[in-house]
């Protein structure tokens, strides 16, 4: 029997929304999120600059360009949470994710995002940790997806994408035997 062959582009799977939030479900995304910093950094430790450069699979970006990635996205989602807490039903704006993974900052050293990572997740954990039940159901605009999505909406998204990341890098790492 074949072991079942994993998408690279999708080592844990797509995204699929939250159907039904639970209190419980809730505190397990916000753990998430909070852990996906160490995580990174275990899975990107000890590895050589060679290997840094390497993609991730055919066609995709660069380990190094993935560990600049995920500071960048969390650093919009962020933004984007402040102001749907502070705004009402505020438009976002998307950016070109290639192009900025395509910029002279992402050939930097990995451990400047890493700190980055850190300390956005910092700040965004202690935001979240403090919010209250109903401040979960506040929403944004994001002109990528139809309608309004909700706080809880990109809980659960920021989750899977720190995992989805790493598991990009672990699953590497596993291939390649480093």
């Amino acid at each position: 029997m074949e072991a079942a062959t994993i998408d690279p582009r999708f080592p844990i799977g797509k995204y699929r929304p939250e159907k039904e939030v639970t209190p419980a479900k809730r505190a397990h995304a916000i753990e998430g999120i909070a852990a996906a910093p160490g995580k990174m950094r275990e899975a990107l430790a000890g590895l050589s600059e060679a290997q840094l450069d390497t993609p991730y699979r055919e066609g995709g970006w660069t380990v190094r360009q993935l560990a600049h990635h995920v500071p960048d996205s969390h650093m919009n989602a962020y933004v984007r949470w402040k102001l749907a807490l502070t705004e009402s039903a505020p438009t976002i704006k998307p950016y070109d994710e290639a192009a900025w993974a395509n910029l002279v900052d992402s050939k930097m050293p990995v451990a400047v995002s890493l700190d980055l990572l850190e300390a956005v997740h910092e700040r965004w954990v202690t935001l979240i940790r403090g919010m209250k039940d109903e401040d979960f159901a506040r929403t944004f605009k994001h002109p990528d997806h139809p309608g309004v999505q909700t706080l809880d909406w990109m809980l659960f998204l920021y989750a899977w994408h720190s995992r989805h990341h790493v598991a990009h890098v672990t699953e590497l790492r596993k291939q390649k035997g480093w």
